[in-house]
C-alpha cells in the first residue's frame, strides 16, 4: 500500500474549512451588496415620493382654490379635491393586493436575483 505524507488528512481538513470561510464571506458579501441596492432604491423612492408629495399638495391647493372660485364656496371647492382624494385612496385599497404588492414584491426579488457583470465575472 502506497504512503502517504503525514497530515494528509489534517491538511485536507484545514483546506476545507479555509474554503467554506471563503465561501461564507463570499454569501455574507454578496447580501450585503444586494441589501445596499436594496437600500439605494428605498432611498431614492422616498426621495421621489416625498417631491411627488410637495407637488401634489400644492397643486391640490391650487385646484381646490379654482373650485373655490368656480362653485363661490370654499366648503364645495376644497369638498371636491378631498372627494377626489377619498376616492383615490379607496381605489389604492381596493387594487393593492392585485397590482401594489405584487410590483413591490417584484421589485425587490429582482434586487436580490439580479445577475449583474461583477456576479458574472466573480464565477469565472
Amino acid at each position: 500500500m502506497d504512503e502517504q505524507q503525514p497530515g494528509f488528512f489534517e491538511n485536507v481538513q484545514n483546506l476545507t474549512e479555509e474554503y467554506i470561510q471563503d465561501r461564507l464571506l463570499l454569501l455574507k458579501l454578496r447580501a450585503a451588496d444586494k441589501s445596499a441596492r436594496l437600500a439605494g432604491l428605498l432611498v431614492s423612492f422616498l426621495i421621489i415620493a416625498l417631491l411627488a408629495f410637495f407637488v401634489l399638495f400644492f397643486i391640490s391647493i391650487l385646484v381646490g382654490y379654482f373650485f373655490v372660485w368656480v362653485t363661490q364656496s370654499l366648503f364645495w371647492g376644497f369638498g371636491i379635491v378631498a372627494g377626489f382624494y377619498a376616492l383615490l385612496l379607496i381605489l389604492v385599497f381596493a387594487f393593492r393586493k392585485k397590482y401594489i404588492e405584487k410590483l413591490i414584491a417584484n421589485i425587490v426579488i429582482k434586487v436580490f436575483f439580479d445577475r449583474t457583470a461583477d456576479d458574472d465575472e466573480k464565477e469565472n
